[in-house]
C-alpha cells in the first residue's frame, strides 16, 4: 500500500507518496488537474490510499482521486491535523509528507464527506444564506438614509407594502434620494433571488424524509428544514443524541479539576450551521409550541434567557435526531407544569 499526502492550494498541490516502509518516494508540486495526479500515481504500482486537508477548495481533489482515479481519499480536519503533528517549520513539502505519515499510521483525524450530490445542495442552501445577509445589510442602508435626514416614519413595518410605498414617494436630497431609490431596486432584486433558491430548494427536497420529518418540529420551516437535511446528510453517523448534540455546538465547555466541575461556553468546534439553526428555530419554537415554551421558561426562571434558548436548542436537536432515528414526525408531549 502507498500512502499519499496532499497539501492543497488554489493554484496547485504538493503531493507525497510514502512506501509502505515509510519511505518518501515522492514529494513534488503538481497543477490541480486530472492528468498531473495521475502521472504521480503512475510512477508506482499501487495500491493507493490518499488524504487531503478540509481546505475551503477540498472537494475538486478528492473528486479527482476518489471518482476519476478510484483511490480510496480520507479528508483530515486541519484544526486536529495541527494538534497532532505541529511543527516548528512549516513547508508545503512538509505538510504533505506530514499527512502521509499520519495516513500510514492510521492517526487521520477524519471528517465526514458527503456525496458530491450532497456538497452542492449545501451549496445552495448556503447561497441563499448569502443572500438573506445582503438583504439585511441593504435594509440596514435604507434605515441610515432615513435617520440622517430625521425622517419620521409613519408605519411600524418599513419593509412591507405600505412601508414601501412610503419610501418609494418620500422627497429627500437629490443625493440621498438616489441613493434610497438605488437600494429600493436592489432590495427588490434580492427578493426575487431568495424566491428563486428557495423554489430550487424545495423541489430537490420536496420528496426526502428527513425533510418531511423536520418539517413537523416546532420552529422548523422549509429553510431550517432543508439546511439541517442537508447538513446532517446521515443520522446513523451518530450513536447517542449526545453526540449529535455535540456535532451541533450545542453542548457547553466543560472543566474539572480536583472535585469542582465547572461549565462555560458552547463547544466551537462542530457543525456551526446546525448550532444556528437550532438556536433560530428555537427562538420560533417557544412561541407556537406548548412544550418548548414551558420547557424554555423552566430554565429562563433558574438561570436566564440565554442559557435557556441554548437549553431548548439542545432539546430540539435530541427531539430531531429521534425523530430521525425512529422515522417519525414529531409529536407534542402534554405539558407538565412548574411552580416559581
Amino acid at each position: 500500500m502507498y500512502y499519499v499526502g496532499i497539501d492543497h492550494h488554489k493554484k496547485y498541490s504538493q503531493v507525497a507518496v510514502m512506501d509502505p516502509e515509510g519511505n518518501i518516494r515522492l514529494n513534488c508540486k503538481v497543477a490541480n488537474e486530472m492528468e498531473a495526479f495521475k502521472s504521480v500515481i503512475d510512477r508506482f504500482p499501487g495500491p493507493y490510499q490518499a488524504v487531503v486537508e478540509a481546505t475551503r477548495t477540498w472537494g475538486k481533489v478528492h473528486d479527482i482521486f476518489e471518482d476519476e482515479l478510484n483511490i480510496e481519499t480520507k479528508v483530515a480536519s486541519p484544526l486536529k491535523t495541527r494538534a497532532i503533528a505541529e511543527a516548528q517549520i512549516k513547508t508545503d513539502s512538509i505538510d504533505a509528507a506530514t499527512l502521509a505519515h499520519l495516513l500510514r499510521s492510521n492517526l487521520v483525524p477524519e471528517i465526514h464527506v458527503p456525496p458530491k450530490e450532497i456538497r452542492e445542495q449545501k451549496n445552495l442552501l448556503r447561497h441563499r444564506v448569502w443572500l438573506v445577509k445582503l438583504n439585511t445589510m441593504t435594509k440596514n442602508r435604507i434605515h441610515n438614509i432615513i435617520d440622517r435626514n430625521h425622517v419620521q416614519v409613519p408605519v411600524e413595518r418599513l419593509f412591507r407594502k405600505t412601508g414601501i410605498e412610503f419610501l418609494q414617494q418620500l422627497r429627500l436630497s437629490e443625493i440621498d434620494e438616489n441613493l434610497l431609490k438605488d437600494n429600493l431596486e436592489i432590495l427588490d432584486t434580492l427578493k426575487i433571488h431568495i424566491k428563486r433558491t428557495e423554489d430550487w430548494v424545495e423541489e430537490i427536497l420536496r420528496d426526502d424524509p428527513a425533510y418531511n420529518i423536520l418539517m413537523s418540529l416546532p420552529g422548523f420551516g422549509k429553510i431550517f428544514s432543508a439546511l439541517v437535511t442537508l447538513e446532517i446528510s446521515d443520522i446513523n453517523r451518530f450513536r447517542t443524541p449526545e453526540k449529535f448534540a455535540s456535532y451541533c455546538c450545542l453542548i457547553p465547555s466543560t472543566y474539572a479539576s480536583g472535585g469542582r466541575v465547572s461549565h462555560g461556553r458552547l463547544l466551537n468546534t462542530g457543525n456551526h450551521w446546525l448550532k444556528y439553526a437550532f438556536i433560530e428555530a428555537s427562538w420560533k419554537a417557544i412561541r407556537n409550541s406548548v412544550y418548548c415554551k414551558t420547557y424554555y421558561e423552566r430554565i429562563r426562571y433558574k438561570k436566564n434567557y440565554n442559557v435557556a434558548i441554548c437549553a431548548m436548542a439542545r432539546r430540539l436537536s435530541e427531539i430531531a435526531y429521534r425523530c430521525l432515528m425512529e422515522k417519525r414526525n414529531y409529536e407534542e408531549r402534554v405539558c407538565v407544569s412548574y411552580s416559581k
